[in-house]
Formats: C-alpha cells, structure tokens, sequence
C-alpha cells in the first residue's frame, strides 16, 4: 500500500491538473480573449503551505467565477479540534482541495458550485460537492445538473439519493426556512478505500466541467432584461447570507490561517436585499 505522503502527493497533484482545466474550459466559454488573473498566496509560516487563486470578472458568461486551489498543514485553534474529525487530541493536519464557485452575468443560468477535498488528521478521507443556485424555476436545467451526478455517482458506486438528501439539508436556510439552491451531491468523511474515493473525486472534478458547459452553452444567448438582472442580485444575498453564516469551507478556511481573499471569493460581485 502507498505511503500517505505518497498519497497526498498524487491528490496535490492531481487537484491542480484540475484547477488548470477548468480554468482552460471557462476561457474557452467567453471567446473573448477575457484571461484569468492568478494570485498566489502563503501561510505566515511559509512552510505550512498555500495557495493559488484564479479570478475572472467582468465576462460575457460570467460576472465573476474564481477558482482556488491550496494545499496547507498546521494545527487547528484548540476551540475548533471538535469540529474535526481525527484533530480533537492534537489538532495537527494536512488538507487539499479546490474550490470553484460560479456567478453568470445572465440571470437565467444559474450560479454553480464545486469543491472537493482531502483532509488528514488521525484520520483521512475526502469531502466535496456540486450544486447551483438558480434565479428561476428551470426543470430542465434541474435535470441535466442532476441527471449527470447520478451518473458519476452510479458508474463510482455511490450512493446518489443519500448524497443528494446531505446536498439539500447541508445548503438549507434555517434563519429564512428556505433552500439555497436546487440542490446537487455533497459528501464528507468518505474514509473507507482511499483508491476507490479517489477515483470518484477524480470523475466529479471532471463531471462538474461537463455540467457547467452544458448549462452554459444552452442559455449563454437567451435574452433577459433588468427585472431579471434584480431577482438575481436578491437571489445573490441568500448566496451571501449561506456563505458567511453556515458554510463549513468558509468556517474551515478561517480556522486554518487561509488567504481571507480566497475564501471569500465566493461572494458574488454584486448583491442585494429588500
């Protein structure tokens, strides 16, 4: 069996191939010759590791879309051991992940999120997710998005009805009693058979790209007016409101001395509540 050295390796590895696909594939979707810009960021200890962001604003797809990258280690605050599995005694860890999160200029494609994970503590496993936040009703749309993430999770035998019900629970509004989004997958502490796991995070990273193209591409030319434009900046604030109150990533982020920019990259460039 592979050292856990050797295997934080390969999903370093392998999550920055993926950061450079998307990256690669979102550009290709404004034909604009409109570039990423890349920032990239240390812990203050440099040895405990960083990252890399890459921010696109201001598109003809996309009014904002960022997707980061970081590998990091160092030791939890004592207050938020509990909250980790595996850090509660020490609070020593080693994470790597990517995070994409995707705001459209035109409000009827919905905002799309991804992100995936792998954590070491006492323990190891892996944890992500995709969703979308749509401003309107689309079961079509609903459909694909949903449609495609059956599939990895049945060809990666996962269990879709179980991943899907932590999707809807985890992106959920108590303080609204409302839904963020139309929901997706979400998973965490996926312990058991670090190949197997692997393999289905490789394919998700892949089939979030494939989702995306397609959600795009069938409404990128689709007119809308300024009433449009409005309902999606008050969808935008629920968007805010989950981020900066309930998202586990933004909370583990905080607690791990991440880059305050990068993990509030987010929140989309413009929002607003009644």
């Amino acid at each position: 069996m592979m050292s856990i050295e050797f295997r934080k390796k390969i999903v370093d590895s392998w999550f920055s191939y993926l950061q450079a696909q998307i990256c690669k594939e979102f550009e290709f979707l404004e034909r604009n010759k409109l570039k990423f810009s890349q920032r990239d960021w240390s812990k203050s200890k440099k040895k405990e590791g960083g990252g890399t962001s890459f921010l696109l604003t201001g598109g003809k797809v996309f009014d904002k879309v960022g997707v980061n990258k970081s590998t990091v280690s160092g030791i939890f605050p004592k207050q938020f051991r509990s909250k980790i599995l595996g850090a509660e005694k020490n609070g020593k860890y080693w994470a790597s992940g990517v995070s994409v999160v995707a705001h459209m200029k035109n409000p009827k494609i919905a905002a799309i999120h991804f992100n995936t994970r792998f954590i070491v503590t006492s323990k190891e496993w892996f944890g992500g997710g995709v969703d979308a936040t749509p401003s309107f009703k689309d079961n079509k749309e609903k459909k694909i998005i949903h449609d495609c993430l059956k599939m990895v999770c049945k060809q990666n035998k996962k269990n879709y009805i179980k991943y899907k019900k932590w999707c809807d629970e985890y992106f959920y509004l108590p303080h609204r009693k409302e839904s963020r989004g139309i929901g997706g997958i979400f998973f965490d502490y996926e312990t058991k058979d670090w190949t197997k796991n692997f393999k289905f995070v490789r394919e998700l990273g892949l089939t979030f790209i494939d989702v995306s193209k397609k959600i795009i591409k069938r409404k990128k030319k689709i007119k809308w007016s300024k009433r449009d434009k409005e309902i999606q900046l008050y969808k935008r604030g629920r968007y805010v409101e989950f981020n900066l109150l309930y998202d586990r990533g933004t909370k583990f982020g905080l607690n791990s001395g991440g880059n305050i920019d990068s993990i509030l990259m987010s929140l989309p460039p413009e929002a607003k509540w009644k």
